[in-house]
C-alpha cells in the first residue's frame, strides 16, 4: 500500500517549489503571520479567525474576501486533509515561521493526534556561514532535506505546542526561559527566535524595540532615496525575523513622525534623539491595541543590561 503524505508549507513559493520537484504528497500553504497582532491558543477556533481578522483589517487594511480566499479556504482544505500517512511541515528558521510552526503543531496536536509528523527545517548549510531560507535552496538540497526530515516525537509535539500556549499567554516572561526545558529538541532554531520576539518589546532605555532602533540606525547611516530602498535594505540586513515589505512598511507608518521625509529618507531631530536614547519615546508610541502573541506590547519593557522583561504595574 503507497504510503501518502500531506505537506504544510511556510508559503506559496515554498510550495511552488515542492510541486516542480518529484516529492509525492498534497500541499497545504499555511498562509498566516501569527509573529505579528493578537493570537489566541485555539488554533482555527472561529474565535481564532476572529481575531486574526480583526488585526489584519486594521494594521493591515486587509478585506474580509481577500483573508477568506486567501487564508480561510486554504485553511478548510487543511481541515478536509484527514488521510494521510505522515504529515511533513516545511519551515525556516525566522521568528516569522518559527511562530507559524509552534501553532500548526498545536493544531495537529488537538485536530491530527496520533498520525505521524515529521519537519524539514531551514538554515545552516555546512560549509556556510549564513543561514538558508527554503526558497535558496537549490532542488537537489530541498531533495536532501526532505530525505533528511525529523519524525517528530510526542514530547516533541507536547514541547511545540507547550511554546505555542506560553506566546498566546498575556504574559512573556515564561519564554525567557522556556526553552531550556527541552534542550535536545529538534527545533533547533526556536530559542534564537524566542529572542528575537523578546526583543520586540518595547527597550526601557528609549521606548522603541530591537526592530525599531534597528530601523532608525539603518535610516541614519545610510541615504535612501525613499521607503522602497530602505525597506530592501531592511529585507537583506534583518536578522532572523523573516519578515515581509508590507511589514517593514507598517512598522515606518508607526515611526512616521521620527523622520521629517521618506523621499529621501531623513530623520527628524526627536528620531535622532531617540535612537541616541537622549529622550525616550514610550509614552507616544504607547498602545493598549497593540499586542505580541497574547500579551501587550507596551505593558513590558525590555531591559537590556540584563537582558530581561520588567512587567510594568498600572
Amino acid at each position: 500500500m503507497k504510503h501518502s503524505l500531506l505537506h504544510i508549507t511556510n508559503g506559496d513559493y515554498t510550495t511552488q517549489r515542492l510541486q516542480k520537484l518529484t516529492i509525492e504528497g498534497d500541499i497545504i500553504t499555511w498562509r498566516e503571520m501569527l509573529c505579528e497582532g493578537k493570537t489566541s491558543v485555539d488554533v482555527g477556533s472561529e474565535n481564532f479567525w476572529k481575531i486574526r481578522f480583526d488585526f489584519l483589517k486594521d494594521s493591515y487594511k486587509i478585506t474580509k474576501k481577500k483573508f477568506i480566499d486567501y487564508t480561510l479556504k486554504e485553511y478548510r482544505n487543511l481541515c478536509n486533509q484527514k488521510q494521510h500517512d505522515e504529515i511533513v511541515l516545511w519551515f525556516e528558521y525566522d521568528l516569522f515561521c518559527q511562530i507559524n510552526m509552534v501553532a500548526v503543531i498545536s493544531w495537529l496536536k488537538r485536530y491530527r493526534s496520533g498520525h505521524k509528523v515529521s519537519l524539514v527545517t531551514s538554515g545552516k548549510i555546512q560549509g556556510e556561514e549564513k543561514l538558508f531560507g527554503l526558497g535558496e535552496l537549490s532542488e537537489t538540497q530541498l531533495q536532501q532535506h526532505f530525505e533528511n526530515r525529523i519524525e517528530l516525537t510526542n514530547n516533541d509535539i507536547e514541547y511545540a505546542d507547550y511554546i505555542w500556549q506560553l506566546y498566546c499567554s498575556d504574559s512573556p516572561l515564561p519564554l525567557e526561559n522556556a526553552h531550556k526545558f527541552n534542550p535536545k529538541s529538534p527545533f533547533v532554531y526556536l530559542e534564537s527566535a524566542i529572542k528575537a520576539h523578546l526583543l520586540r518589546f518595547p527597550s526601557i532605555e528609549n521606548g522603541l524595540n530591537h526592530l525599531e532602533n534597528n530601523i532608525l540606525k539603518i535610516a541614519n547611516e545610510h541615504n535612501f532615496a525613499n521607503q522602497n530602498e530602505l525597506v530592501g535594505y531592511m529585507l537583506t540586513h534583518q536578522e532572523n525575523y523573516g519578515f515581509g515589505d508590507s511589514q517593514y512598511f507598517h512598522k515606518l507608518d508607526e515611526l512616521k513622525k521620527l523622520f521629517t521625509s521618506f523621499d529621501p529618507v531623513k530623520l527628524s531631530k526627536t528620531g535622532k534623539k531617540v535612537l541616541q536614547n537622549q529622550t525616550n519615546y514610550y509614552a507616544k508610541i504607547r498602545s493598549d491595541f497593540s499586542y505580541l502573541g497574547g500579551a501587550k506590547k507596551y505593558s513590558y519593557l525590555y531591559v537590556n543590561s540584563t537582558d530581561k522583561l520588567l512587567k510594568i504595574t498600572s
